[in-house]
């Protein structure tokens, strides 16, 4: 590797670290499971590091990248779409148990934390896509709706409603699944 290969190395690095996190989480809530986001992830940052000369001129580089990813995760999306789509029966999905959550000391709190999170996985699922990913980004990765915008292209009115509409969406779907 000769010096100027070294220099882009730690150029890209020192622009990327500080979103590394942001930008896996992201992915992650676009695609919906580790393996696809760990995809979507490494593509993605193959493509920034074509564009290191765009990143480093850039004054809000985490923004411009999450538009680079969510660019990305839409065409890929559309590209897949085509293709034939295969069922997959819910008793073939890897099942959720207490287990996978974080230990606490209350087996009763962990299972009811693990319904909770279930409840609201489904209500999730229930949303349109783009409903979906504005609650998502604004408030489970905590987003501005500003740079909403910037990765999406929508405008903030826009994104304003979709988000009210969402939410009153998932309370709609969330008390009437409510167990008593």
């Amino acid at each position: 590797m000769d010096i100027s290969d070294h220099n882009r190395n730690a150029t890209f690095e020192r622009l990327l670290r500080p979103h590394l996190e942001r930008l896996y989480r992201l992915a992650y809530r676009l695609t919906g499971s580790k393996a696809e986001a760990e995809d979507l992830f490494q593509d993605v940052l193959v493509k920034l590091f074509g564009k290191l000369d765009n990143l480093a001129g850039i004054e809000e580089p985490g923004s411009w990248m999450s538009r680079v990813m969510f660019n990305h995760f839409v065409d890929n999306r559309r590209r897949f779409a085509r293709r034939r789509l295969v069922s997959v029966e819910e008793s073939q999905l890897p099942q959720k148990s207490v287990e996978s959550l974080p230990c606490a000391d209350n087996p009763e709190q962990d299972a009811e934390r693990l319904d909770d999170i279930i409840r609201l996985g489904k209500a999730l699922a229930e949303l349109s896509d783009k409903h979906r990913l504005v609650v998502l980004l604004h408030d489970t990765e905590g987003y501005k709706l500003t740079e909403i915008q910037d990765i999406t292209g929508d405008p903030v009115g826009t994104l304003k409603s979709r988000l009210h509409r969402a939410r009153a969406r998932l309370r709609e779907l969330l008390s009437a699944n409510a167990t008593f």
